[in-house]
């Protein structure tokens, strides 16, 4: 019997901003590894770095936004990957980004759209990532937070704490 690894090694962080009544989602257009395609901010979690450390870092490296709120998701995206013939599992953050919050780009991604989510659900490649916009949209805009969910900053992005 052999069995296929399960790696958990990057984040996955939805970052939304108020639009009215309602949330807008931000979505980047990669440039690298699935180039072209639609996704959300995401990436490696680094020596020394809760995952949460890393979701913030990563906010701030591919859009030089700071979220006001960060909490997490309470869902993990998963996905195979064919080449690894492993699963990938990424925990999930949800940032609240200030209405008028400027992006300002990495070389990671060629463009950023704000949308509504269902925008996002048609944009966006895969399965995996529909449910989790599915999921932030029932809790976090449809519904209060869990305020057990907010994740308070103990030690400064990227310290070993």
């Amino acid at each position: 019997m052999h069995e296929i690894p399960i790696r958990s090694f990057a984040v996955s962080v939805v970052v939304l901003r108020p639009a009215g009544s309602t949330f807008e989602v931000l979505l980047l257009k990669r440039t690298g590894t699935l180039a072209g395609t639609w996704c959300q901010v995401a990436g490696a979690i680094e020596a020394n770095e809760t995952a949460w450390q890393a979701g913030l870092r990563e906010v701030e490296e591919e859009t030089g936004l700071r979220p006001d709120r960060f909490y997490s998701a309470d869902i993990c995206e998963q996905f195979y990957e064919a080449d690894r013939n492993a699963i990938s599992l990424l925990p999930v953050f949800v940032g609240f980004a200030a209405k008028g919050a400027t992006v300002r780009l990495n070389a990671e991604h060629s463009a950023f759209r704000w949308v509504s989510f269902d925008e996002a659900l048609r944009m966006v490649p895969f399965a995996g990532q529909r449910k989790v916009l599915k999921h932030i949209r029932d809790e976090f805009v449809d519904n209060e937070p869990n305020p057990w969910l907010l994740i308070q900053e103990t030690a400064p992005v990227g310290s070993a704490g």
